[in-house]
């Protein structure tokens, strides 16, 4: 994806392990997720995040400043370290859909519908 000059919202889906006490795991690490990650959450642009649950299924929310880059922020991702150990801490949890391109985690969703767009 490339820069944006506005902002953006991005709403991605992923699964999660059908295991109730991985599900409560999950969700305890997520009450206060590591400083690092919010910090480079923060630092490439996104303004607010939030994760949504129906059983097993995931709904992220994601909105960002002008200027977010998410093909920068994958990269950056790549290269920090602490994020890649959260990131494999989270994999113990989380599971593709069975929508997912190969190599992908979460998974962008199409929007179908929004008020905002009919007619008064």
């Amino acid at each position: 994806m490339s820069t944006e000059t506005r902002a953006q919202r991005f709403c991605l889906a992923l699964d999660l392990a059908d295991d109730e006490s991985l599900i409560a795991e999950y969700e305890q690490l997520h009450r206060r997720i590591w400083p690092e990650i919010a910090a480079h959450l923060r630092g490439q642009g996104v303004l607010d995040m939030q994760i949504w649950r129906l059983g097993t299924r995931l709904f992220m929310v994601m909105d960002t400043a002008p200027g977010f880059s998410a093909d920068a922020m994958d990269q950056a991702s790549a290269a920090h370290p602490k994020v890649q150990e959260w990131e494999a801490l989270m994999w113990r949890f989380q599971k593709p859909t069975p929508w997912t391109e190969p190599g992908n985690k979460w998974q962008p969703m199409a929007r179908i519908f929004s008020l905002s767009d009919q007619p008064p």
